[in-house]
């Protein structure tokens, strides 16, 4: 199930969120752990690759990322 990280409005705090994809679409209730505020942005999420046992480079798609990134 991913991960998705989000940053508090009011406060700043950081924290994680854990949804199916479905859920996200369908649109997520966050509530921040530390002020308890509904109001949070996404930040940019990146995912780690294991291969053999060992980490890869983590995934990073952005605007610069370059052609074949993120589909």
């Amino acid at each position: 199930m991913p991960l998705y990280d989000y940053q508090c409005k009011d406060c700043s705090e950081g924290f994680e969120v854990r949804a199916t994809i479905k859920e996200k679409i369908a649109g997520l209730s966050l509530v921040c752990p530390k002020c308890g505020s509904h109001e949070a942005k996404q930040l940019l999420t990146t995912a780690a690759m294991v291969h053999g046992g060992k980490e890869l480079a983590p995934m990073v798609c952005g605007p610069n990322s370059g052609p074949g990134c993120c589909g």
